[in-house]
């Protein structure tokens, strides 16, 4: 047996490592249980190449847990260590690094150091463990077993050691501050969560399951029988490592059940991932059915690093739109700090990320041009994905815009191309703008949309909630088109033409109505206006003017800036159809009282076809209109 102190000048560096190296201390358990993957797959490797000779046996890791000695064990059966090798790679490469370290960052924690830099995964057992011991079996042929322990101070001692298998077992002597990691199911829980796709298989325990036996019930049927078995954690040929000629759609689905057991509506479609150059990028990502919820995803996209779990925070990773997808993101080439937990802002990370987007435009691309029946049958379920992210990213936006649907009332979908073709002739205005006609609520809208159709224009839906955001970004990119909302003005204002028509009230006859009707309605919502409408429209109706209405709707949407329109009232024109018959007899009748009864019937008709007559108000229609009827 040998002794030995670390050569540190830090008297006692694990409290340090404790403290600073991990945001996390329960990832010692992906660190220690990678190394071993890595051991293990050096062995196949060295195998392949003829430089490990012989049967390699059983490959798989064991996690082991013995409450009552209060230990945690990981076994492998990789490569193993020679002493001079644990004195090494143990003792100086490590130790050294995590000296570096510390006297690097103990006054300050930086989240651009990157892992690796410091060979520190086997010091995390330093958070959890009050004593370390390692024994290990080098693969090459006359080594000898060597025992390796430290209690956290700069002294260890290294010994020889029986140890029948080739391989290393981690041995941690769990700390008072750390029992949390001598419970079965918090075990479990880690290994389930950061080890489920490693590409060596993990054992923890035994579980329980059925089986057919011998024996039969009185049909001929065999019976079950209670059987233990191994419980392996994970599956360590994952779909997103496999070729997409290997995989049929049932296998893409069955996996993303696999990422998430929770989630009972399948995905519309997915995309596989495969790039080796200019960096290793695999993955599948998956959309699934968003419809108009605009919210933080529950189930998020998973970042791996050669089938290690990293994180599911993968914002720095793909821009904000992507995050609405679901799936796998493996690539070793994303630089992550000593904690795994932060990406390193970088120029490597912004070409995957730019990747990742070309890929997902193109891919919606494909369908759309392939399976165009089935792609707008889907595009409720993917508009607010695409409009996110036309709005959010400019290379997107112009791959989208392809692609990209409008749907109008009647349920009839549209590229932007083939919308501006179908409403050109008849929705130009007089100074040769094309007028795009929308609706936000086909029921309460009824009325407008149907006197815009009555006069041959195309009314487009948009209800998404980003959509008061999509129509600004769409106005500043399309050439000379105009949203307009079929509520806010009346239909023959909508679109202006050159054929206005005259009204039957002279101008002092409007001058004086206008009192009486400004009498009849509340003047902080509601403005007077006068137009020259049809006999057969309305005598009264409400408009809500474009600009401001655009404005509150961007507001309650998160529009930057926009909180002075947000807390604004709502504003409203009462527009007063100068050529009906109504509001001549109006202006005719000698009894005040009786004009504005009229009046006011008239206003708050039109207030009820837009639902805004309630309570007192609505009462009182209700009573008066009975009472005219007598």
């Amino acid at each position: 047996m040998s002794t030995g102190k670390i050569n540190v000048q830090t008297e006692n560096i694990f409290p340090i490592i404790k403290k600073f190296l991990y945001s996390d201390h329960e990832i010692f358990l992906r660190e220690l249980v990678s190394n071993a993957t890595d051991a293990t797959q050096k062995l196949k490797a060295l195998a392949s190449m003829g430089e490990a000779k012989g049967d390699l046996g059983d490959l798989k890791i064991e996690v082991v847990l013995d409450k009552d000695a209060k230990t945690l064990t990981i076994k492998d059966k990789g490569i193993g260590m020679t002493a001079e090798e644990i004195e090494k790679y143990i003792t100086q490469i490590a130790f050294s690094g995590a000296e570096e370290f510390v006297n690097q960052y103990k006054d300050k924690v930086d989240k651009n150091v990157v892992i690796g830099h410091f060979g520190l995964g086997f010091y995390s057992a330093f958070m959890v463990a009050k004593k370390v011991e390692i024994f290990s079996l080098s693969y090459k042929e006359g080594s000898k077993a060597v025992r390796w322990e430290c209690d956290g101070s700069p002294e260890y001692t290294i010994e020889e050691t029986t140890k029948a298998e080739r391989g290393t077992n981690i041995v941690l002597h769990i700390a008072d501050d750390s029992e949390e990691f001598l419970e079965k199911e918090r075990i479990q829980t880690l290994l389930t969560k950061y080890c489920k796709f490693l590409p060596v298989e993990i054992v923890f325990g035994t579980r329980k399951t059925w089986e057919p036996s011998d024996e039969k019930d009185e049909k001929g049927n065999p019976k079950s029988k209670e059987v233990e078995v191994e419980n392996i954690i994970n599956n360590p040929t994952p779909a997103w490592i496999k070729k997409p000629s290997e995989l049929k759609d049932e296998d893409y689905k069955a996996f993303y059940r696999e990422l998430y057991p929770m989630q009972f509506e399948e995905p519309l479609f997915h995309i596989h991932m495969n790039v080796d150059y200019p960096f290793n990028l695999t993955g599948i990502l998956y959309f699934p059915k968003l419809s108009n919820k605009f919210e933080a995803p529950k189930d998020r996209i998973q970042l791996y690093s050669n089938q290690v779990f990293v994180t599911d925070n993968v914002e720095n990773i793909v821009p904000d739109f992507l995050t609405m997808l679901r799936g796998v993101i493996d690539s070793p080439d994303i630089p992550l700090n000593v904690s795994r937990s932060y990406l390193q802002a970088d120029g490597n990370v912004k070409k995957i990320s730019a990747h990742i987007t070309k890929k997902v435009a193109d891919k919606l691309e494909e369908i759309f041009k392939k399976e165009r029946a089935d792609f707008e049958a889907k595009w409720d379920d993917i508009k607010i994905f695409v409009q996110y992210g036309m709005i959010s990213d400019e290379k997107f936006y112009e791959k989208a815009v392809k692609f990209a649907l409008l749907k109008n009332t009647d349920g009839k979908s549209y590229t932007f191309e083939e919308y501006e073709n179908h409403v050109k002739p008849n929705q130009t205005d007089k100074d040769n703008k094309v007028v795009y006609l929308y609706a936000t609520n086909s029921d309460e809208q009824y009325s407008y949309i149907d006197a815009a159709k009555s006069r041959g224009y195309d009314v487009l839906m948009m209800d998404s909630p980003l959509d008061a955001h999509f129509i600004n970004h769409l106005e500043s990119k399309l050439n000379n088109v105009q949203f307009v909302r079929v509520d806010s003005d009346t239909v023959d204002k909508l679109i202006k033409k050159d054929d206005a028509q005259v009204s039957k009230l002279s101008e002092e006859e409007q001058n004086t109505l206008k009192p009486i009707v400004e009498g009849v309605v509340a003047k902080e919502k509601f403005s007077v206006v006068f137009e020259s409408l049809s006999e057969t429209d309305s005598p009264m109706l409400i408009t809500r003017p474009e600009f401001m209405r655009r404005m509150k709707d961007m507001s309650a949407m998160g529009g930057g800036g926009m909180n002075f329109y947000g807390s604004m009232p709502d504003m409203y024109n009462l527009v007063v159809n100068s050529n009906h018959p109504l509001i001549s007899k109006i202006l005719t009748e000698k009894d005040s009282n009786t004009q504005a009864q009229l009046a006011k019937q008239a206003a708050d008709l039109a207030m009820l076809s837009q639902g805004l007559l309630k309570g007192e108000e609505l009462t009182k229609f209700i009573k008066r209109s009975v009472e005219m009827i007598h």
